[in-house]
């Protein structure tokens, strides 16, 4: 059998295994990269801001490492556990169904459970003083930028390095998600995660806004083409912005000091509860694009 059928067998299997959900947690890889960062940042002790770059910087290289580690000793199995072990890189079921459940929530009118479920599945920022607009708008957000994060990324970084690759992004992913915040204990030992995540996700990232693009037929290519560069991170502003222009509807993020953090297509209207299943329909879409695009991808030699 050919590398390139092998490749996209893992990979189709490994997409038609995420419709069943995810596996226990004691068995989640994804759970395990989770541990080891709790343990390397629980030796972290430098003051300095040199000190704890270092310090940040190891602990994850030692952590994409050993993912990478394992991916090339699993990339010898046969393909249909490989599949079986890439699923678990995946997300897209978990996403959808998290978007999903706070969609029934808003359009049931129960508002603080909409804003419990976002901020239990989606976000880290306290949503307790959001409006069911911005709850619908965060959970858009999300959406459209974890799209991209946690189903087109693992899957270029299979394709392009295979197991080894696609761990090595999950780790790196997984440690800006629990490093990447600028706090005084982590705006220096998570600095190198977050770049590394940056770069991996470049690729992914406008992959991402362009089959949303195509999938809207074409529609919201100007905002796309205005805003991407509006957020803090490199990377967000491409499916977030082609999601809004789509949809037309206005994305925007206040931070903890109730000041704009950016505002993607300020002449949309204001989310509303339904505008998340549009945003589901959306991704659904954008979803069988961007497969259809990694598997048309030439392949490596991994």
């Amino acid at each position: 059998m050919r590398k390139a059928t092998r490749s996209r067998r893992v990979l189709l299997l490994a997409l038609a295994l995420d419709t069943l959900g995810e596996p226990p947690a004691r068995l989640h890889p994804v759970v395990w990269m989770g541990h080891y960062l709790g343990w390397a940042r629980g030796r972290w002790q430098g003051q300095s801001p040199g000190t704890q770059l270092a310090e940040g910087a190891a602990g994850w290289a030692l952590g994409a490492g050993l993912a990478a580690g394992a991916g090339r000793a699993a990339a010898h199995l046969p393909w249909p556990l490989q599949g079986a072990l890439l699923k678990p890189l995946l997300a897209r079921r978990a996403l959808f169904a998290a978007v999903d459940e706070v969609a029934a929530a808003l359009v049931g009118g129960d508002l603080p459970e909409a804003r419990r479920l976002l901020g239990w599945h989606l976000v880290s920022r306290d949503t307790a003083p959001l409006s069911a607009s911005e709850v619908a708008g965060a959970a858009i957000e999300s959406l459209a930028e974890n799209l991209s994060d946690s189903l087109v990324a693992p899957l270029l970084a299979y394709r392009a390095g295979g197991l080894p690759l696609a761990a090595a992004y999950r780790l790196t992913n997984t440690a800006d998600a629990l490093w990447g915040y600028r706090t005084p204990q982590l705006e220096w030992a998570g600095k190198a995660a977050a770049r590394a995540d940056d770069l991996l996700n470049l690729a992914p990232a406008r992959l991402t806004a362009v089959c949303a693009l195509l999938a809207g037929g074409g529609r919201g290519w100007r905002v796309w083409a205005r805003v991407r560069r509006r957020t803090p991170s490199p990377n967000a502003g491409h499916p977030m912005s082609a999601f809004a222009g789509v949809l037309d509807v206005r994305l925007d993020k206040r931070g903890p000091d109730g000041k704009p953090l950016y505002v993607l297509n300020a002449a949309g209207r204001s989310p509303e509860a339904n505008d998340l299943r549009r945003a589901l329909a959306l991704a659904r879409r954008t979803t069988l694009l961007a497969v259809v695009a990694v598997l048309l991808l030439p392949e490596e030699n991994h």
